[in-house]
């Protein structure tokens, strides 16, 4: 067990540095050097986890998009127990996609880094799209469980709407990396409330998303 823990903790500390480069300087800047200075350990170590760049390079993606799963997770647990509605938690889930602080920020400028690689990689690209169908999915679910419970009326089209509100919240993202000044916080979730609300128009009698 120990061996586990200390594998998963070393992995973690090498692709959280990755993830910091790629943050501060683009995804070009990634090398194995480099990675071993900013996780403050010897090349050699990083070349016992991963051999090769872009197989540290997927497992940094992997993490990446793993994290806001888990957080999202988190939040509808939390939200089911604090017998939230439907559309707050769902609010709340996708707000983890947007740059509103350093740490979603950073996610953001990753996620964009990697977007781009993405494109002339395949592995990247499953992960990529694997989050992707993920996130809509989950936002159908939600979509599902609010008509089951009132918030949504009957006969909407479940992954219609959770692909527009996904591709809205995605837009809202990088509105605010490209123009923070003129999208602040505040603006980008009063549009995201909006946008929930065109589909979330009745009364939860049961708040639930699972």
């Amino acid at each position: 067990m120990p061996r586990v823990a200390d594998h998963d903790a070393r992995h973690g500390q090498i692709t959280d540095a990755v993830q910091r480069l790629i943050a501060r300087h683009g995804l070009t800047a990634v090398t194995v050097a480099r990675t071993a200075a900013e996780a403050g350990m010897s090349v050699g170590l990083v070349q016992h986890y991963f051999t090769a760049k872009d197989e540290m390079l997927l497992a940094t993606f992997t993490r990446v998009n793993g994290r806001f799963t888990a957080r999202v997770d988190e939040l509808v647990n939390r939200g089911e127990a604090e017998g939230r509605t439907v559309a707050e938690m769902l609010r709340h889930a996708l707000a983890e996609l947007l740059p509103l602080d350093d740490a979603r920020r950073t996610e953001f400028l990753v996620r964009l880094a990697f977007a781009d690689q993405a494109a002339h990689s395949a592995a990247l690209a499953a992960v990529q799209r694997e989050t992707l169908v993920g996130i809509r999915a989950r936002v159908a679910r939600a979509i599902r469980n609010g008509t089951e419970c009132g918030e949504v009326a009957p006969g909407i089209d479940a992954a219609d709407q959770a692909l527009q509100i996904v591709a809205f919240a995605d837009g809202l993202a990088l509105h605010s990396h490209i123009d923070p000044d003129g999208t602040p916080g505040p603006a980008i979730l009063t549009a995201l409330d909006g946008r929930i609300r065109r589909v979330f128009t009745g009364t939860c009698r049961r708040a639930r998303l699972g």
